[in-house]
């Protein structure tokens, strides 16, 4: 069944976002690297703080850090928000950030070496940290067959050329999320390849797991792929060093239980996952994506709930 054609005006709003694409990516590819990333950086701590999405960033950090102070709060947010941006604006010059380059220190990339050399199908899990799409890069140029997940654009023209900008740096493979996406993913590994897949973003459809003691959806679909092809979850995490200069760790791989009681494997690989993420989220935390809403709605609303209470308490106290 095709899809629905856009209407004329959509049409219209989707090319003048794709020549708007088209011009920064211009922009950015006239300047070195290191000066992109810097004025992404720049931009973000001064633009992030004015939009709405800075409040969902302050109440995960108040999910994820409770005990957490203001002032290492505040230091935190700003801290985020110059990852962000230079994320955002590195990502056009992606061909210029990978280990062949000399910007990304690699650890433990002899298990990416075996992987390629033995055509090890495995199940790559990472997250949303520092610059994730260092990641993707790093598996590909070290010679690693693997079938990458994304989540496309809404505009198709603006994922066309997100398609093309990560050819360049050697992605070549792709599968949209969804009902298409798990067929191809079912085939490349059955074909030995390696399928890479985030597991950090909120999956409504998925098992209610702890995520810095509170449950959150989390997609079980890693564990179950690495179950039915009786393989590993293949944990990797990416760190900014300085600037746009990086290190990619190969973590030891996770093995999934095989109880026999396939939903109790299944949940129990997804936990393991997620303290995975939990635990380098900790050591590195201005190097998330906390403007992403990972929780429940009902967690936020509880929480904004506890923070009325909180305000309301010295008013009482003085009227008593």
């Amino acid at each position: 069944m095709s899809k629905p054609r856009p209407s004329g005006l959509q049409g219209l709003v989707w090319r003048l976002e794709a020549v708007g694409f088209d011009l920064l990516t211009a922009i950015c590819r006239l300047f070195p690297v290191d000066a992109i990333s810097d004025f992404g950086g720049a931009a973000a701590r001064l633009v992030g703080p004015l939009t709405s999405t800075h409040r969902t960033a302050r109440e995960n950090l108040m999910l994820a850090f409770p005990d957490m102070d203001e002032a290492e709060r505040q230091r935190l947010l700003t801290a985020q928000w110059d990852n962000t941006g230079r994320t955002m604006l590195e990502f056009p010059l992606m061909d210029r950030i990978l280990p062949s380059t000399g910007r990304v220190e690699l650890v433990n990339g002899e298990r990416l070496a075996e992987i390629a050399r033995n055509r090890e199908a495995v199940v790559f899990v990472s997250g949303h940290l520092s610059n994730w799409e260092v990641m993707p890069a790093a598996i590909v140029d070290q010679g690693v067959d693997c079938l990458m997940t994304y989540r496309a654009a809404n505009n198709p023209y603006v994922d066309k050329r997100i398609r093309d900008a990560r050819y360049r740096y050697g992605v070549r493979l792709f599968a949209p999320k969804g009902g298409e996406g798990a067929k191809e993913l079912l085939e490349a590994l059955g074909n030995g390849q390696s399928v890479a897949l985030m597991n950090d973003q909120k999956f409504n459809a998925g098992l209610p797991v702890p995520f810095f003691g509170h449950l959150a959806m989390t997609a079980p679909g890693p564990t179950r792929l690495a179950l039915r092809f009786g393989t590993v979850l293949q944990p990797m995490s990416v760190e900014r060093l300085k600037g746009a200069r990086f290190r990619v760790i190969v973590h030891p791989p996770i093995a999934v239980e095989r109880t026999g009681d396939r939903a109790a494997d299944i949940e129990a690989g997804v936990r393991k996952v997620n303290a995975f993420l939990e635990d380098c989220v900790r050591k590195r935390p201005e190097e998330w994506f906390w403007v992403h809403r990972r929780w429940p709605n009902e967690t936020y609303a509880a929480l904004r709930a506890s923070q009325r209470a909180v305000a309301d308490q010295p008013e009482k106290v003085q009227t008593s």
